[in-house]
């Protein structure tokens, strides 16, 4: 690894993923590239504290390992790896369970109630005890920024603890990540429902565009998302949270300003507003989807192999230093 600052992060290889992912995340990537070293991790254990299919899971690493590359995230420059296939993560995780986490810490994780719900007695202790793997996983590659949505701060900060605990009574073993939040794109919201985000777990698929969908669905999905009262195309998050959300995705897809958007939309309609961006959705996605269609399941399992021997390499020797600390050499 050179001088540079590490940035780590990762996403799930569950559901589909959307254009949402792809602006609040995976195109900051792409840019970190240039400035930093970058570890980026396809994190199938963290999918499984829900029930996955076998077959299906094992196709969503791959596809999600595609749409990396897709975007633009470069083998030769940034490391791409399979999470479970490093088990370092796993158990640093558990010394950190015993080591710098307490149960109030996870029961005030607000991502945990939203997921588990009424019903928080009967989720998997995985689901409870996630965001401590999250923390294994940023720790061992003493990362230094972690580029996340603003619904994962709150994770980001909980690493931070444990990295700070298990110095104090250790001596300096981790660095303590700094979160990165894109502040245009952070938090696509659904287009049916501007108070929600955008998510790929969502029933109703005409919430999210998926970066596979068919661009012609795409365009449907578009021009059915919902707006705000007048005919205004304006960006105002509390009075006009639709139209701001569409503005967003309009701006960081086409690469233009909001305020020469809502200038160009001074005089026009809704409709003619949301006809543009449908156009511009429909492009992006061809574009992607015909870099994504050439890259093969042969090339993508090697990509992951040598990502994950690469990643194996640095995770060992951190993991061998906290055992030698904590006395289970």
């Amino acid at each position: 690894m050179s001088n540079l600052k590490t940035i780590f992060s990762g996403i799930q290889p569950s559901g589909e993923m959307h254009i949402g992912h792809y602006l609040g995340a995976i195109s900051q990537w792409v840019e970190a590239q240039q400035t930093y070293n970058c570890i980026f991790s396809v994190v199938d254990y963290h999918a499984i504290t829900v029930k996955q299919d076998p077959e299906t899971l094992h196709r969503r690493i791959l596809e999600t390992t595609k749409i990396y590359l897709a975007a633009g995230i470069d083998a030769k420059k940034s490391i791409i790896f399979q999470q479970s296939t490093v088990p370092a993560h796993v158990e640093l995780a558990w010394i950190f369970n015993c080591y710098g986490t307490y149960i109030s810490d996870l029961k005030r994780m607000t991502q945990f109630k939203d997921k588990a719900g009424q019903d928080q007695e009967a989720v998997s202790v995985g689901l409870f005890d996630y965001p401590v793997l999250m923390a294994a996983d940023i720790l061992l590659y003493d990362t230094d920024i972690v580029p996340v949505g603003e619904d994962q701060k709150q994770h980001v900060e909980l690493t931070r603890d444990i990295a700070r605990r298990f110095n104090n009574q250790f001596g300096d073993t981790f660095i303590l990540p700094q979160e990165l939040v894109r502040k245009e794109g952070a938090r696509i919201m659904s287009l049916l429902d501007p108070s929600k985000k955008m998510s790929k777990s969502d029933k109703n698929s005409n919430n999210y565009i998926a970066l596979l969908d068919d661009p012609e669905v795409a365009r449907k999905k578009i021009m059915r998302a919902v707006t705000d009262s007048g005919s205004e195309v304006v960006y105002n998050q509390e009075k006009k949270p639709a139209i701001a959300n569409l503005l967003t995705i309009y701006a960081l897809l086409a690469g233009r300003e909001i305020k020469r958007l809502e200038k160009d939309y001074r005089d026009k309609g809704y409709g003619e507003f949301k006809k543009d961006l449908a156009e511009v959705v429909v492009k992006f996605l061809e574009n992607f989807q015909d870099k994504y269609q050439k890259i093969s399941d042969q090339e993508v399992e090697q990509i992951l192999a040598d990502g994950g021997r690469k990643a194996e390499k640095i995770a060992k020797e951190k993991l061998e230093r906290v055992r030698k600390l904590i006395g289970v050499r």
